[in-house]
Order: C-alpha cells, then sequence, then structure tokens
C-alpha cells in the first residue's frame, strides 16, 4: 500500500501543479489566448469521456454486472454533482474585461472606484482559489483509486486532469494579477490551490482500509468514472464551446478520445496485467 499511496501522491502532483502552468500564462503573457484553452478544453474532456465510459464505467459493469456497475457510476454523478451545487466553477476574466480595466487606471480617472474594483477582484481570485481548491480535492480521491487499481488508470487519470487543470490555474491567477500587480502573489495563490490534489490522496489513502475487497473496488472506480464524466460534460464542455467554438471544440474532443484510446490500448499491451503499483 506505501508504494501505491508514493505513486498516487507523484501522480496527483503532476494534475495539481498543472495549475503553477496556467499561472504562467498568466504572468508570461499578460492576455492568455481563450481560443486555445478552449481547445485545450475540448481536448481534455476527450481525454477524461474516454477514460470514464471506456476504461471505468466499463470495468465496473464487466465486473458487478450491470445494475451494480450503474448505481456505482451514477453514486460518482450524484457526488460531484452535490459538490458542485454548493461550489460552482469560477470562469477566467475575459481579455476586454482586463485590458479596459487596466487602461482605466493607466489614465488616472476613476481612482476610487478603480481600487474598489480592485479589492473586489481580488476577493474574487481568492474565492476562486478556494473553490477549485475544494475542487481538486475528490480529483486526488479519484487518482489515489485509479492508481490502486493499476498505474496505467492512474497514468490516464493524472493526464487528463492535469489538463484540466491548466484552465483552472489561469482563473485562479488572472484576477489576482489584476488586482494585485504582483506576478509573484499570483502564481503562487494558482500553485496553492492545486496541493488540494495531492492532499486528497493523503487524506483517502489512510482513511481507507489496507485492502479493499475487490467489488468495492471496483465499484469505487465506476463511481470515479461518474464523478469525471460529470465533471466534463458540466464544466469542461461549455468552456471549450464558449472559447473555442462548437465545431472546433467538437473535433478537439474526439481527438481527445482518439488520443486516449489510443494511450489506453498501448499501456494495455505493454504492462503486465497484474501490475497494481
Amino acid at each position: 500500500m506505501d508504494s501505491q499511496i508514493l505513486v498516487a501522491l507523484g501522480l496527483s502532483l503532476v494534475g495539481g501543479l498543472s495549475t503553477s502552468l496556467g499561472a504562467l500564462f498568466v504572468v508570461i503573457n499578460q492576455a492568455p489566448n481563450l481560443k486555445a484553452l478552449g481547445l485545450l478544453q475540448g481536448f481534455a474532456s476527450g481525454l477524461m469521456l474516454s477514460i470514464s465510459f471506456f476504461d471505468l464505467a466499463h470495468n465496473a459493469i464487466n465486473s458487478l454486472g450491470f445494475l451494480k456497475g450503474n448505481l456505482w457510476f451514477f453514486a460518482g454523478v450524484l457526488f460531484f454533482a452535490f459538490i458542485v451545487n454548493f461550489i460552482p466553477e469560477p470562469t477566467l476574466l475575459s481579455n476586454n474585461h482586463v485590458s479596459t480595466k487596466k487602461q482605466k487606471d493607466d489614465d488616472g480617472s476613476d481612482k476610487d472606484v478603480m481600487k474598489k474594483h480592485r479589492r473586489q477582484v481580488l476577493f474574487s481570485g481568492i474565492i476562486t482559489a478556494i473553490g477549485i481548491s475544494l475542487h481538486n480535492f475528490p480529483e486526488g480521491m479519484a487518482v489515489f483509486l485509479g492508481s490502486i487499481k493499476g498505474i496505467r488508470v492512474g497514468i490516464n487519470l493524472a493526464l487528463a486532469i492535469a489538463l484540466h487543470n491548466i484552465p483552472e490555474g489561469i482563473a485562479v491567477a488572472l484576477p489576482v494579477y489584476f488586482a494585485t500587480q504582483s506576478k509573484w502573489q499570483a502564481f503562487k495563490l494558482a500553485t496553492f490551490s492545486g496541493f488540494a490534489e495531492p492532499l486528497g490522496v493523503i487524506i483517502v489513502a489512510y482513511l481507507f482500509p489496507s485492502s479493499l475487497s475487490p467489488e468495492i473496488l471496483e465499484g469505487l472506480l465506476g463511481s470515479v468514472g461518474g464523478v469525471m464524466a460529470f465533471l466534463t460534460l458540466h464544466e469542461m464542455l461549455p468552456l471549450a464551446f464558449d472559447y473555442a467554438g462548437q465545431k472546433q471544440a467538437v473535433k478537439a474532443v474526439f481527438f481527445g478520445m482518439a488520443f486516449m484510446s489510443a494511450s489506453l490500448y498501448l499501456l494495455q499491451i505493454s504492462l503486465p496485467e497484474d501490475i497494481t503499483l
């Protein structure tokens, strides 16, 4: 179990620290390319859907039967829907919004209003960081449960979550950078928001018993598939459509699905069946 925890912790760090990569887009470029972000979200959506339906849910149904597999899957859907109901996914400030406000500040007009607006934006950035941290916690749990089953599942989940976390890092860093004009503060807060993912691994690793029955494990992995499916359809796809356009985003989704399907196949034939690092 110790080796499984270390592997899951390493994979979750990759996913969690992808928020830092998103913050770098902000502090280096100052105005992120939203179309590229949309395509990235579409690609990550394809990865997540493939993992959810072709791997996790598929294995749960094969192992537990159609009824039990679906019950576990939709239990995961309801669990994450409950979280999202109280902690909605934050959105990015638009490029035009940021540039317009900065222009007003540079002109020296309405300085009192600008100061108030900066405080409001800073507060929104902090709330965004808290919200993303709470969103990342169950993702860390998902990586841990996937790693229990095998390195293949853990790697695939970590890859998809890492791509999803890049825009989340931007969502934190952009308002903080606009409000404080500090690249370091923006980068630091975005990075800290990603640490909830390995924290989720640590907590769930020591809450779970040292050995789980195969049926419970398959059911939990089916629930992880439900979580990932809901996250994708509720949060990732709408962003992809908004930023990249529906046609381009759909192409990116299917490209991501094809990429992940090929990855699943290659890892399946290259790793022994009994590897469960």
